[in-house]
């Protein structure tokens, strides 16, 4: 964890950084809304409920991150006007997570929630960063296209696009963790808040910028 916290100190410097070609091939911004992902994240009331497919324990990371630093990098999410993407990991990839880090199995997403706070809120900044590609908005249609493409995130880092399956538009993202299951899309959950600038897709996994 200490990997992590040492990227927190550079991650707002790089939330408007460049994410190379990819990320530069983005339609005409006259034709997409401002909707934030934050209005789309708060939608549902956020409230913890038993739906793992959800994204319960994401949205209430950010609202912690932005709670104790309102400042952070993490306020992208906030500013629909920017371009950005997001890999949104929902709440049953959180419990993995949670059990791959203690040995244990939580059912309930508040304590799941509350194990993955208690990691330290500058490690959830420093993971949340590593979800998000700022300057960006890339499409299921553009990614499935660009088998092979690394992304920029705003904590610094890169992940691979792998495309697994471009019928069903099943990707696979490599992260830094060369241990780990990687993260993949969820079908059916893909272009969430399509039409504007900010732009999201579910994912099964938790992305991680380090190997832990």
């Amino acid at each position: 964890m200490q990997i992590l916290r040492r990227t927190v100190a550079v991650s707002s410097a790089l939330a408007l950084a460049a994410t190379g070609a990819l990320a530069a091939a983005g339609p005409s911004s006259a034709a997409q809304g401002n909707r934030s992902l934050a209005k789309v994240l708060t939608s549902d009331g956020n409230q913890f409920d038993r739906k793992a497919g959800d994204y319960d324990i994401v949205t209430e990371a950010v609202l912690a991150v932005l709670k104790d630093d309102p400042n952070s990098a993490v306020g992208l999410l906030t500013k629909g006007g920017q371009r950005a993407t997001a890999f949104i990991p929902n709440d049953q990839a959180f419990r993995y997570l949670v059990y791959d880090l203690t040995g244990k199995w939580v059912a309930k997403e508040r304590k799941v929630f509350s194990a993955v706070a208690g990691l330290g809120l500058p490690t959830v900044e420093t993971v949340l960063l590593y979800h998000v590609v700022p300057g960006a908005t890339v499409s299921a249609k553009k990614a499935l296209a660009s088998d092979g493409a690394d992304l920029t995130t705003a904590q610094g880092g890169k992940i691979t696009v792998d495309v697994l399956n471009p019928n069903t538009g099943k990707i696979r993202l490599q992260d830094q963790d060369p241990d780990d299951v990687d993260p993949f899309t969820k079908p059916g959950q893909l272009n969430i808040n399509k039409g504007n600038k900010q732009i999201a897709h579910g994912i099964e996994f938790v992305l991680r910028p380090a190997d832990l």
